[in-house]
């Protein structure tokens, strides 16, 4: 992989800016959407985008070929489930307390990876990291003016959206091998078969009545913030490797806070920043131990 330039930082920046803008535009577009509606349409509009951009790279896309289980378990898990938690559990919570929930993504991987993988045995800083992570999360839950009996059980809902792409994630080992744009438009187009016929089961779309920027919030969450987020984050891969690429979870939760602030005008209680920054610690010490040695 070659030294990080200035353009690699500045996309770094700008995926971490992407991925902490969804959790504004969910409490948008909950205002006119229910959250099936808006995983659903996060789903759709993701797998339009990338369906068309493999069509037009000449990529294949196999659904419902040789690995078709994998795609439709990894589909479900990895996007038809969290997207529902988060989309649910931001009904009622406020969007920067919803972006340091979706950060303790690290803790889970750590502990299931202990668990499942044979190379991410736990060890010192992993310990500690995990300990710290958890208790910022712990201390979090205690802000009776964020979280109180009305949205308690929506918060810990959200905290179920980053477990599942943890074990989304130990899925995909089992397609390594798989192109990663063919896995994730496969996956993308068995979460829009897995989650249309429920909507329509539980719910009736076609009595919605959007507000226009509702529409807008849920068209940028399936195309910015899950398509070309994505690909923004295979190019980082590509170029500079996946220690480089997971440094994006330290900067979304405090571009979550930003946005939440600017355009919200949500409050940030000295609770979420004691959180923020224990979440932060337990990234930086959970990741610095898979940094390669120079």
């Amino acid at each position: 992989m070659h030294k990080a330039s200035l353009k690699d930082f500045l996309l770094l920046i700008a995926l971490a800016a992407i991925w902490g803008s969804a959790f504004f535009n969910i409490k948008i577009a909950s205002d006119s959407f229910t959250p099936m509606s808006i995983a659903f349409g996060r789903i759709f509009f993701a797998a339009l985008v990338l369906v068309f951009y493999c069509w037009i790279k000449g990529i294949k896309i196999d659904p419902f070929g040789e690995h078709w289980f994998w795609y439709f378990s990894i589909g479900t898990v990895n996007l038809v489930l969290p997207f529902f938690f988060i989309s649910f559990g931001m009904v009622k919570v406020q969007s920067n307390l919803g972006a340091i929930l979706m950060s303790t993504a690290p803790i889970y991987a750590t502990i299931l990876g202990q668990l499942f993988i044979q190379d991410e045995k736990i060890n010192t800083s992993k310990l500690v990291g995990v300990v710290i992570g958890f208790l910022g999360i712990v201390y979090l839950f205690s802000d009776d003016i964020l979280i109180n009996q009305s949205n308690f059980l929506y918060a810990l809902i959200i905290i179920l959206g980053p477990f599942c792409y943890t074990l989304g994630g130990l899925f995909t080992l089992r397609l390594k091998h798989v192109k990663n744009e063919t896995l994730t438009s496969s996956c993308l187009v068995w979460g829009v078969i897995v989650l249309l016929p429920f909507l329509f089961i539980l719910e009736n779309p076609t009595e919605i009545r959007p507000a226009l920027i509702p529409t807008i919030s849920l068209i940028y969450l399936g195309i910015v913030a899950t398509a070309i987020a994505w690909l923004l984050r295979f190019y980082l891969l590509k170029h500079n490797g996946l220690v480089f690429q997971s440094q994006v979870a330290y900067i979304i939760p405090i571009f979550g806070l930003i946005f939440g602030y600017i355009f919200l005008g949500e409050q940030i209680t000295y609770k979420i920043i004691v959180a923020l920054i224990a979440v932060m610690i337990s990234t930086y010490l959970i990741e610095e131990v898979n940094r390669p040695k120079q």
